[in-house]
């Protein structure tokens, strides 16, 4: 045999010796110019035969491989250079005993990839093939690259897909939520809805809405979802974010501290997470949302950033509130007056019709009280308008502990007072309206240094349907007793006469 080429072993001096070594040479010569390079095991471990593409293959001169060669020479020159691993030996050591193929990957000092691949022959030997596959691996590894890269890119199109639909249900809620605060007539009806909606707008937390009372000394508790601590009042310096002006948000593992109403509540469980939103209208701090979340909880929070969502679900609150308030506000200047807060003519005409009007469908009664201050003006005139203010605005209080059983108080203007009693007939009525007199004459009203003289009224009393089918009706008739109860002496309740 000589060194890299494939020689076929025949008998000499015949005809057939002299074909077969031409089939031999012609063998040798294919074997050479193959593109793999082949390299024959003897069941001994010896290299038996190669053609000269292993040495370009392999990176290797003949000093490194020649027939005769042992396998763990050789084998350990490969592991030398880092082609081969331990474990790449003993796995092919063992796969040749139990005469079964292998195949591994050698990566050469070049950086060139080979694959080794060996298969038994039937004498115990085993032929080894030899491939340049450095374009196919890098081609695999730029494949696997770019679907990796591909794969990385679809998933975060799906996450932006997926915070998109979640920032547009979001939207959807709060333009929800919008809709019905904007549509409130009045604070209770929007408490009710932040109570309805909170629970669904945030799943799985539970919270508070407290607004400041008229002395700002502390904050009533308004309306609360999936919770019972609701407390009748906290006061206004127990809260973290109103004392900072700004929401704050409590993780148990993070640098802050917990809020004392938070502590005060005894919820029962160790609070781990929650956030204060200062509810501001026009500027001015006017309430406290509170929201604790459970996001291990059934139920758990499905938004993107609950915190957040709570902060922009308190903002849509507060500019509610203060166009709930300004509602109120306005309304109330057009309706009540503005030195005692009864009702004021215009309300009270508009609810004597109304009331009339219910009662003729339900076959009721309605009673009317009209009344004045007697000898008002020598009040004014003896002690100031002050004075004079100051004693409308104790009949108004002492109506306001009597009337407590729906009736609607009015002044019409001056020192003259009216109440509607749904309800009440003409006894009824004047019952009424003589404990008004007794416990108005009981009153004393400080002025200065001193006590003002007693204040009587005069009072006049009519009902529906006995003193006239229309509010215009009953009104005169209740005026006119009002004047006839001056003209008897004042400081008296008179019914009106039957029409």
């Amino acid at each position: 045999m000589i060194e890299g080429r494939f020689t076929a072993m025949v008998p000499v001096g015949t005809g057939q010796a002299a074909e077969v070594a031409e089939d031999g040479d012609l063998a040798a010569h294919i074997l050479d110019i193959m593109e793999q390079g082949v390299l024959v095991w003897g069941a001994d471990g010896t290299c038996l035969m190669h053609n000269s593409r292993v040495y370009q293959l392999l990176e290797i001169t003949p000093e490194d491989l020649r027939a005769g060669t042992r396998r763990e020479v050789f084998r350990a020159r490969s592991v030398a250079r880092a082609e081969m691993t331990a474990e790449d030996v003993a796995a092919a050591d063992a796969l040749v005993r139990a005469r079964l193929p292998y195949s591994f990957d050698r990566v050469l000092p070049s950086g060139r990839v080979v694959l080794t691949h060996g298969r038994p022959t039937r004498g115990g030997g085993t032929v080894v093939t030899f491939t340049d596959v450095t374009d196919e691996r890098r081609a695999a590894r730029e494949l696997s690259l770019a679907k990796r890269q591909a794969e990385e890119a679809e998933a975060r199109v799906r996450e932006v897909l997926v915070q998109e639909r979640a920032r547009q249900a979001e939207e959807k809620m709060l333009a929800q939520l919008d809709e019905w605060l904007q549509s409130c007539k009045s604070l209770d009806e929007l408490y009710a809805i932040v109570r309805a909606f909170m629970g669904r707008l945030l799943p799985g937390s539970k919270g508070e809405l407290y607004i400041y009372s008229k002395s700002r000394d502390v904050l009533g508790g308004m309306c609360n979802w999936n919770t019972h601590d609701l407390h009748q009042s906290i006061s206004a310096d127990s809260c973290w974010s109103l004392r900072r002006g700004r929401a704050f948000e409590f993780r148990k593992d993070g640098l802050c501290f917990q809020c004392d109403h938070v502590t005060a509540h005894r919820h029962g469980v160790e609070v781990a997470e929650y956030i204060c939103v200062p509810i501001v209208a026009h500027g001015d701090t006017v309430g406290l949302l509170h929201i604790r979340f459970d996001h291990e909880g059934e139920g758990a929070a499905r938004i993107t950033d609950a915190g957040s969502f709570a902060i922009r679900c308190g903002e849509h609150i507060s500019l509610a509130i203060a166009n709930a308030r300004l509602r109120d506000e306005l309304r109330d200047q057009s309706i009540r007056d503005p030195l005692t807060g009864l009702y004021n003519r215009r309300f009270f005409l508009d609810a004597l019709r109304r009331e009339v009007a219910i009662a003729e469908r339900r076959g009721a009664s309605v009673g009317l009280i009209s009344f004045d201050a007697d000898r008002f003006k020598g009040i004014n005139d003896d002690h100031g308008h002050d004075a004079g203010d100051m004693v409308l605005c104790a009949i108004a209080a002492r109506m306001a502990e009597i009337m407590t059983a729906g009736e609607v108080c009015c002044r019409f203007g001056g020192e003259e007072f009216a109440v509607l009693v749904p309800g009440a007939d003409l006894a009824e009525t004047a019952a009424l309206a003589e404990r008004l007199r007794e416990a108005i004459f009981l009153l004393q009203v400080r002025h200065q240094d001193g006590v003002l003289s007693p204040v009587s009224i005069s009072a006049g009393v009519a009902a529906y349907p006995g003193s006239g089918l229309q509010a215009q009706d009953i009104l005169r008739r209740a005026d006119e007793a009002l004047y006839r109860a001056k003209q008897q002496g004042r400081n008296r309740v008179v019914m009106a006469e039957e029409p």
